[in-house]
C-alpha cells in the first residue's frame, strides 16, 4: 500500500538557523519558507537526491508544532511521510485494520498541494505517520 518515503519532518526552534545549517554546512538545496496556515506551520523543504527533509516551525498561537517544541526545546523528528496512490483507499484499509486517523479523517491539502492524512503514533511504534497521495 505505501510507496516511497516522501519526507522526514523535523520540528525546529529556529527556522533560519536550521535552514542555514542544511544549506551552508551540509550543502543541501534549501527552498524558501512556505506558510501553511491550515496546518499551523511554516515549512522549508530541503531537497535531497532520494527524498526531502521538511523543517517545521510554528505558525500562529495554536500551532501543533509549538506543543512539540515545548516538550522538545531543541527540536527533533516530528513525523515521516509516505506516498500512497489513493489516499481514501489507504485510509479505509488502515481504519479497517484498526489504525486511527487523526482529525476528522478527511484529507487536507498539504504543503505539496496534494491530499494528506496523519495516523496516530501509538498505532505505528511511536511514530506520527503522514500519508500523501501522489
Amino acid at each position: 500500500m505505501i510507496g516511497r518515503l516522501n519526507h522526514v519532518a523535523i520540528a525546529v526552534p529556529d527556522l533560519i538557523a536550521a535552514s542555514a545549517l542544511y544549506r551552508d554546512t551540509l550543502g543541501a538545496k534549501v527552498n524558501p519558507p512556505q506558510d501553511e496556515p491550515d496546518h499551523g506551520v511554516t515549512v522549508v523543504f530541503i531537497e535531497l537526491p532520494n527524498t526531502k527533509i521538511e523543517l517545521l516551525y510554528p505558525l500562529g498561537e495554536n500551532s501543533p508544532i509549538q506543543g512539540f517544541l515545548d516538550k522538545n526545546p531543541s527540536g527533533g523528528i516530528h513525523h515521516i511521510c509516505y506516498e500512497v496512490e489513493d489516499i481514501l483507499a489507504a485510509r479505509d484499509k488502515l481504519k479497517a485494520a484498526g489504525a486511527r486517523v487523526l482529525g476528522s479523517g478527511e484529507p487536507k491539502i498539504g504543503a505539496h498541494g496534494k491530499p494528506v492524512l496523519f495516523l496516530h503514533p501509538k498505532d505505528f511504534t511511536g511514530t506520527l505517520v503522514e500519508l500523501e497521495q501522489i
